[in-house]
């Protein structure tokens, strides 16, 4: 089974635990702490060595993360033993996405041909917000190839205002109408 699939599902298990404890937001905050201690390359390692017992992993994660819930550290401890901390970050992910979908906001990915204001930003997200029905958080990134406009993917639907596009298109529909002749 691919890694994201185990990730999903550990995501999953953790959200309804945090939810039936009402710790929702303690646990993104957790979860947020193992991702960045898992991203120094040197403390994956140690964690990862099989050299290294797991009672001393775990030391070196409670000292390394401070204060923090004894289930996130059950989970990391778990993930160690079964050779999966390296799935922290897609388990935070989607973590992160079941939160959102349970308040009822939903993630858009932006491409635009230049970097646009947190004003923009602000627009759009509410704009889109009206399109889906949903509070819109925006994940934006640049691209000039795009040319000018956005390409938009939120709530699975792929919304494409690029320049690039357009032109895409004209150029399709010019090219039908030589061969018709």
């Amino acid at each position: 089974m691919p890694r994201k699939a185990y990730a999903r599902r550990y995501a999953q298990a953790v959200f309804e635990i945090a939810l039936e404890r009402k710790e929702l937001e303690r646990w993104q905050s957790d979860l947020k702490k193992v991702v960045e201690a898992v991203g120094d390359g040197t403390f994956l390692a140690a964690l990862e060595s099989p050299k290294i017992k797991i009672d001393k992993k775990t030391e070196l994660l409670s000292e390394r993360l401070g204060d923090i819930n004894p289930l996130v550290l059950n989970l990391v401890r778990l993930l160690i033993t079964r050779a999966g901390i390296g799935m922290i970050g897609d388990i935070a992910e989607e973590y992160q996405r079941l939160l959102n979908e349970y308040y009822g906001i939903q993630s858009a990915e932006v491409i635009t041909a230049i970097p646009i204001d947190d004003e923009d930003k602000q627009k759009l997200a509410e704009n889109l917000g009206v399109l889906v029905g949903a509070k819109v958080v925006l994940k934006s990134e640049v691209d000039p190839e795009i040319i000018g406009g956005i390409v938009a993917r939120v709530g699975g639907k792929l919304l494409d205002g690029s320049t690039r596009s357009k032109l895409m298109a004209l150029r399709r529909e010019l090219g039908g109408t030589e061969r018709k002749r």
